[in-house]
């Protein structure tokens, strides 16, 4: 019988993973790359978009797809960054040996891993998949355009998607931005601080990218004012820093051009930069029954498989607030026991089933569709229950300490937090914990 065949769209840390794990289980494989090289999104671009500071046309000429910022660390140790057979912890890719090393240090992390494990002769490089479309039979047709610009189309038992959710931003509307004469950007165009010189800048968000933006920009404006629906216990100048405030969210643009936040101050501002995350971005898939709502993929079964479309067609990758290396491993490692007949998934109607229960669940606790596929707080939960997919072992307490330390490292909005984390065993991370429902 000839090898099954798959197609792996994306050639970043979720596409690497799943390439991996489906040639291990004796599967055909063909990873599609847009870019010229592999690492996804580690891979730094230092060009921005200034003909559109907001990205909001991701297909347009010259659009950039790279969203890291020149000083970007991970916000998780080594020990949480690495594979099972594979780890970061104990060793140097790039020559960077932090514990919390930056992105050339992960990205030559990921190309030593492609090589070991020869995925790297499976990419195929500066190749844009246009269309995925199922072929009678349960086979799938992939349309992409090559190097020399010419369109083909290939046939595939299977495709896994792994294109990454970092490029498209989000975006968020505010009342009376028509009043606003200053710039606007998203931080997917952020690359140093150098240009918010002596500037008041109001950045918007605070999770780990906003947080680290912020603070590299404190550095050289004159003022950073952090807006934020989840800072009502820390409002007001922050005391670590000499000129950064804390806001709740911004209310709307006054008539008089200051941006005026939710707790009532206003204040004038030359730029307002969201870091407030991206849109799922599948342009390549149009398929009855499959939808990207508020940022809802679905519906997809334990955020991997559509139920229609289960097994040949899943997704690597989507979820977020997780430990996401070790997520990737393991949601891989799932797609390619499932595909090579080693694991078998509960019926359509079974896994539709479970998929609205998980919304159900979602709109009894007062979540937002938006955090479909948010895993925090349930981390051990959800890396345990894919572990039992593949018969591996359950996430370490360790680990999960780690991880927790790591999360109370970035809200304590201390930059240097990263030099000293490790160190730092004695920290009470009862509150974060209760925080993240943890206790």
């Amino acid at each position: 019988m000839p090898r099954r065949t798959v197609a792996v769209i994306g050639a970043g840390a979720a596409g690497l993973a799943a390439a991996r794990e489906l040639l291990r289980v004796g599967l055909h494989v063909a990873v599609f790359e847009k870019s010229g090289r592999t690492g996804g999104t580690w891979a730094y671009d230092p060009r921005a978009d200034d003909a559109d500071p907001l990205s909001r046309d991701p297909a347009a000429a010259g659009a950039v797809h790279g969203s890291l910022y020149a000083s970007l660390r991970t916000n998780l140790p080594r020990e949480l960054m690495g594979f099972s057979d594979f780890p970061m912890a104990g060793r140097v890719f790039a020559g960077d040996a932090r514990a919390f090393p930056g992105h050339r240090e992960v990205l030559a992390f990921l190309d030593a891993f492609a090589e070991e494990h020869g995925v790297l002769a499976h990419v195929r490089l500066r190749t844009e998949v246009l269309r995925v479309r199922p072929e009678q039979g349960e086979r799938w047709v992939v349309a992409f355009r090559g190097e020399d610009g010419e369109v083909a189309e290939e046939v595939f038992d299977a495709v896994v998607v792994c294109n990454g959710h970092w490029t498209v931003p989000f975006v968020p509307k505010i009342q009376g931005i028509g009043n606003w004469s200053g710039k606007q950007m998203h931080s997917h165009n952020y690359r140093t601080p150098e240009p918010f010189q002596n500037q008041i800048v109001v950045t918007v968000g605070m999770g780990a990218s906003g947080i680290d933006i912020a603070l590299d920009i404190s550095h050289v404006a004159k003022e950073v004012h952090i807006a934020s629906r989840y800072s009502e216990d820390r409002l007001g100048k922050f005391n670590l820093y000499q000129n950064v405030w804390i806001h709740k969210e911004i209310e709307c643009i006054q008539d008089d051009g200051k941006v005026r936040f939710a707790e009532g101050s206003a204040v004038p501002a030359d730029v307002i930069l969201y870091c407030t995350g991206y849109h799922y971005y599948f342009p390549f898939i149009d398929l009855d029954g499959l939808t990207v709502d508020d940022n809802r993929v679905g519906p997809l079964y334990k955020n991997v498989f559509p139920p229609k479309y289960a097994p040949n067609l899943s997704f690597v990758g989507l979820t977020t607030k997780t430990i996401i290396f070790p997520s990737l491993e393991l949601e891989s490692k799932w797609v390619a026991a499932v595909l090579s007949g080693k694991a078998t998934l509960p019926s359509q109607e079974d896994m539709m089933a479970s998929v609205l229960e998980h919304y159900r669940r979602m709109e009894e606790a007062g979540r937002p569709k938006r955090h479909t596929h948010v895993i925090m707080p349930e981390w051990e939960e959800h890396m345990n229950w894919l572990a039992d997919q593949v018969g591996e072992p359950h996430l370490e307490a360790r680990r999960l300490e780690l991880l927790v330390k790591a999360l109370c490292g970035t809200w304590s909005l201390d930059e240097g937090y990263r030099d000293h984390c490790e160190q730092d065993d004695d920290r009470d991370t009862t509150a974060l914990k209760g925080l993240f429902g943890l206790v």
